[in-house]
């Protein structure tokens, strides 16, 4: 861990991250590379010190209430949180000024926030974003070995949906010959049914892989894959989108069950939801008509 002072915290759109880097340790994680140009050990968390000062004298000017998202980069959630506690800072913050907040995370350490969660949901709106890749309990500890489980996450899923808040699933990555099969989508797509998360986020059965994470992911398949690196360069080269070659199959089946059972299932339509900022009992303007 070290600390920077920086000089901004929200993007124009409302997006910020309080912490650079992560622990998880996720085998795919696309925060690695090096288009994002991080200068320090991935695993060296660079903490933004200033960065609830900033927070609040950024809202406190901010003319129009929207929604602040979190976790695009580095989850909010990582164990350090646990000791410094900016995401729950942040949530106070956002709280106090009136906006709404989407959280995107692996973690069931959300469920801490539950109660600042709860009340900004009953002024505003308060959304969780839970990715879900492996149903595979065993596959998760080795693709994401320092983050909570699949069934942690959804157990945590459940609990937001009986206190009111509504969630998201990001299905993915898909890792071709790991997780793209017709077994592992419907056994996630289940838990997103039972825990009534609004919409599943889903662009294809598969990753992205650029320098930086191509490499780091490449040394984890030889770690606990052998040869199907070997593969996966026979098959895909240098190619950015990898896609399962069961990805068409596996889309149409995604779109089906999402129909039929009432989730959001164009990413576009799920993006403007969570931009979409809502104010609740807000006071209705008189007319003379």
């Amino acid at each position: 861990m070290h600390y920077v002072t920086v000089k901004g915290i929200l993007s124009p759109s409302g997006g910020m991250n309080l912490y650079r880097g992560c622990t998880h340790g996720c085998i795919y994680c696309d925060s690695r590379s090096d288009c994002y140009q991080m200068h320090h050990t991935f695993e060296d968390i660079e903490v933004k010190q200033n960065a609830l000062v900033l927070l609040e004298s950024t809202l406190r000017r901010k003319r129009k209430r929207c929604m602040i998202g979190t976790g695009a980069m580095t989850d909010p959630y990582i164990p350090l949180e646990t000791q410094l506690g900016y995401t729950r800072g942040a949530l106070l913050l956002i709280e106090k000024y009136g906006f709404g907040v989407t959280l995107q995370t692996k973690s069931d350490r959300v469920l801490r926030d539950l109660d600042v969660l709860k009340r900004i949901h009953a002024k505003t709106k308060a959304v969780v974003q839970m990715t879900l890749t492996t149903a595979d309990e065993a596959l998760c500890r080795v693709i994401e070995p320092n983050v909570s489980t699949t069934r942690e996450r959804f157990e945590a899923l459940k609990v937001l949906r009986d206190n009111g808040i509504p969630t998201v699933v990001w299905l993915c990555p898909i890792l071709p010959y790991l997780n793209d099969t017709e077994d592992n989508l419907r056994r996630i797509l289940a838990m997103c049914i039972e825990a009534q998360v609004v919409g599943v986020i889903c662009f294809d059965m598969g990753l992205t892989l650029r320098e930086g994470n191509r490499e780091y992911f490449y040394r984890q398949l030889d770690r606990h894959f052998p040869q199907l690196k070997e593969r996966y360069i026979r098959e895909f080269g240098n190619r950015y989108v990898v896609s399962s070659p069961r990805n068409a199959v596996l889309m149409r089946q995604f779109h089906a069950i999402c129909e039929a059972n009432g989730m959001l299932h164009n990413n576009d339509e799920i993006f403007a939801y969570l931009r979409q900022f809502e104010e609740k009992n807000a006071p209705q303007q008189l007319t003379l008509w």
